[in-house]
């Protein structure tokens, strides 16, 4: 398969709708190339489509110390929310950018696996934060959005300048 380039903010490409998969074996070579790309950044978790130029309604978690249980979730949404709380986080599409986000404390997703099952996670721990910053890409939504303007503007900042001592 193949490792695909992530998309960077401010690449228009991210803020992308999703498309409802309809047929689960037409995504099957994009999910091979998520799992390959996911894997092949140092830190990486969480991959959605959109950050990789797709607008398939596909991603991939994986918060296994030994990063080698990927879940996959096909047409992913939440069902059901309870609380709120902050956690931080980073984005391989914002790199080197880390901020406090509100989420929901606990969620309900509802998806379909790798082989067209329906599914159901429930979680009130890393994984539904994990979820929700996902999810968050196929409404073309970044956790930066979430931060007020100055903080947004701050961050954007300091990707650009991070970008001119990288080059």
């Amino acid at each position: 398969m193949a490792v695909r380039d992530i998309i960077e903010v401010p690449d228009e490409r991210l803020r992308v709708t999703y498309s409802h998969v309809e047929n689960i074996n037409a995504v099957q070579r994009l999910i091979e190339d998520m799992q390959d790309t996911l894997y092949a950044t140092d830190n990486g978790i969480g991959l959605a489509a959109p950050q990789i130029g797709y607008k398939d309604a596909v991603i991939i978690i994986d918060i296994s110390e030994q990063r080698d249980r990927p879940l996959i979730m096909v047409n992913p949404k939440i069902i059901l929310t309870e609380g709120e709380i902050n956690s931080e986080e980073g984005c391989l599409s914002v790199p080197d950018i880390y901020a406090q986000v509100k989420r929901y404390k606990k969620v309900r997703v509802k998806a379909l696996d790798r082989d067209g099952k329906e599914i159901f996670i429930e979680d009130d721990g890393y994984l539904a934060i994990v979820m929700q910053h996902e999810i968050d890409h196929l409404h073309g939504k970044i956790f930066i959005d979430y931060l007020s303007s100055l903080k947004y503007q701050m961050a954007i900042k300091k990707l650009k300048k991070s970008r001119r001592l990288n080059k």
